[in-house]
């Protein structure tokens, strides 16, 4: 069978949630419907993004099994299945697989901070369980766990990997896994801190994984494309310059609490944050608004809100 190809924006997506802070499902129908008519080609449920770590096993499971009914073939469905061992790793991987998941995002579990040899066989074990199609976060600010390159294209040798999402600050990292050319998709985040999405894209990555996305999806779609005519690199310059103040802006505070705030501000489902977490105060959420007015987000995706008209 042929290895998944995937190219282009993989959304990061929130979990929405309830007054009473339960799961909102038709949120997520709502949600997933915003990506499929605005070019997003993949998302990612319970990432980091979707506030994952505070959620319980029995929500976990609930939101695989919920929302991979909601698939059209518009886009991949892919989930957080990273568990807190090896173990319960492979047990949510079998879990998803089996009620229709497209495939699985795997970090280093939090916490352990376990040596880069012992993740490096966490990875190809939990890979030798499943069938499911697997990418890797590589992500050490959130797991201190930092793969080099080695280890990553060591790991990319399994058929089963087939998308890596890399969050450090190293080009030259990015640079060594794309000259190597492993059969996996290269993705970076979006954060325009780390620097990685103008040089990823034009040393042949093949797209972002990224949180922006919530919010902006056409826009995010734009600068995701691979870099394949000298007309996209253009197009990824233009909108890339355009939407910078929005990129700042996600990564203003500790993902998702930014990009969530501003979301139910512009009239999304998305719910409160999970306690402890809480919303942005109400001066640093007016410049996510200004944003939103100044790069005409509200007239794009028709948002009218009172938040949005009093900004």
């Amino acid at each position: 069978m042929a290895k998944m190809k995937i190219e282009g924006s993989f959304v990061a997506l929130i979990t929405p949630f309830n007054q009473d802070g339960s799961v909102d499902f038709e949120g997520f129908r709502t949600l997933l419907k915003f990506h499929e008519d605005n070019g997003t080609s993949a998302v990612l449920i319970m990432g980091s993004t979707g506030e994952v770590s505070m959620l319980s096993q029995q929500e976990r499971q609930q939101i695989i099994a919920e929302t991979a009914k909601m698939k059209n073939g518009k886009m991949k469905f892919f989930y957080g299945c990273t568990g807190n061992n090896t173990d319960t790793t492979i047990d949510y991987l079998r879990f998803a697989h089996a009620n229709g998941a497209d495939g699985a995002i795997l970090a280093a579990p939090a916490y352990i901070c376990g040596p880069e040899s012992d993740i490096e066989d966490y990875f190809l074990e939990v890979a030798d369980a499943t069938d499911l199609p697997l990418g890797i976060y590589n992500n050490p600010p959130r797991v201190k766990t930092d793969l080099h390159w080695d280890n990553l294209l060591r790991i990319f040798k399994h058929p089963n990997y087939v998308v890596h999402k890399e969050s450090t600050t190293r080009v030259g990292q990015v640079a060594q896994v794309l000259r190597a050319r492993p059969d996996v998709a290269v993705m970076c985040c979006d954060s325009p801190n780390l620097g990685l999405v103008v040089p990823t894209m034009s040393l042949g990555g093949h797209g972002t994984a990224n949180m922006t996305g919530n919010i902006a999806p056409a826009e995010i779609a734009t600068i995701s494309k691979p870099w394949k005519t000298p007309e996209v690199s253009e197009s990824f310059r233009d909108m890339y310059l355009h939407m910078l103040p929005m990129l700042h802006f996600s990564y203003s505070a500790i993902n998702p609490v930014a990009i969530k705030s501003l979301m139910k501000a512009v009239g999304l489902p998305a719910g409160d944050l999970r306690k402890p977490l809480k919303g942005l105060a109400p001066e640093a959420l007016q410049k996510g608004l200004r944003v939103v007015r100044e790069l005409e987000l509200d007239k794009k995706y028709g948002w009218s809100s009172p938040e949005l008209k009093s900004a």
